[in-house]
């Protein structure tokens, strides 16, 4: 089994060490604040965020020495935010990702040289695409906290890669799915959030379901001929079939 290190100290991040501790015999947990490991340490309770979640600290090293964390460890999960993540590697050079796996548990785009966390890895430290995963909702961790039962999407072109990863967070309310296309799938988290706000502003304005269904299936069909643009690959085109379907489903469920 390689060795994990979980890179961030939020909310996404201590949902998925939740989530690991319950496969996982030990791994690294690095956050940038002292007074937060310290805590984590002594209480077993991330002080900032999802304070509910009891950290095993028989099963989780809460360190703050990131260089030590990236050298010890084999798979790095990265969940920090997309506006840091090249501040935290600035000091970092190729050879420290040698034979590295990145998983990215990221949504958005490195806003310093405008890339998904996936293009960022590969140009930066020349990090293969096969050592490189990412890890999708939707999933909120709040709800993972409170062992709600979740989905997640586990994508990387490296199967093996994708198989331990979804072994290493499935559990009672935790169920993964696979999936090989890596670069569809980061962008379309991200998209996912601009639909979102879309969708907010226009419940904010008085639009109804009607409204937001038509939003929506013309979302998913945006989102697939993105993704073709961008990366054009063969793709099951699941995404179509749901752009026109799911207008209807929304109707039909609608209260009369």
């Amino acid at each position: 089994m390689k060795r994990i290190g979980i890179i961030g100290g939020g909310s996404w991040a201590t949902a998925i060490v939740k989530m690991l501790s319950n496969n996982s015999d030990s791994f690294t947990w690095w956050m940038r604040d002292e007074n937060q490991k310290e805590h984590v340490i002594q209480y077993n309770h991330n002080p900032k965020y999802l304070q509910s979640v009891v950290i095993n600290n028989n099963i989780v090293a809460a360190t703050t020495n990131l260089k030590l964390t990236i050298e010890e460890n084999d798979i790095l999960i990265i969940a920090t935010p997309s506006a840091f993540i090249d501040e935290t590697f600035s000091e970092f050079s190729k050879k420290d990702f040698n034979d590295k796996y990145i998983i990215s548990a990221v949504k958005g785009i490195i806003p310093q040289t405008n890339e998904i966390p996936a293009d960022y890895f590969n140009n930066k430290f020349d990090v293969p695409f096969d050592n490189i995963g990412i890890i999708s909702g939707p999933c909120h961790a709040e709800e993972v906290a409170l062992e709600r039962l979740s989905y997640l999407t586990i994508a990387s072109p490296n199967n093996t890669l994708a198989n331990q990863i979804a072994n290493n967070l499935s559990c009672r309310y935790i169920k993964c799915s696979i999936s090989d296309d890596l670069m569809g799938t980061e962008i379309s988290a991200v998209l996912k959030n601009v639909y979102a706000l879309a969708g907010g502003i226009c419940h904010g304005l008085g639009y109804g379901d009607n409204f937001q269904a038509v939003l929506m299936s013309n979302a998913i069909q945006e989102i697939s001929r993105f993704v073709d643009a961008v990366h054009p690959i063969h793709r099951c085109k699941i995404f179509s079939i749901l752009g026109r379907s799911i207008g209807n489903w929304l109707f039909a469920i609608q209260p009369k």
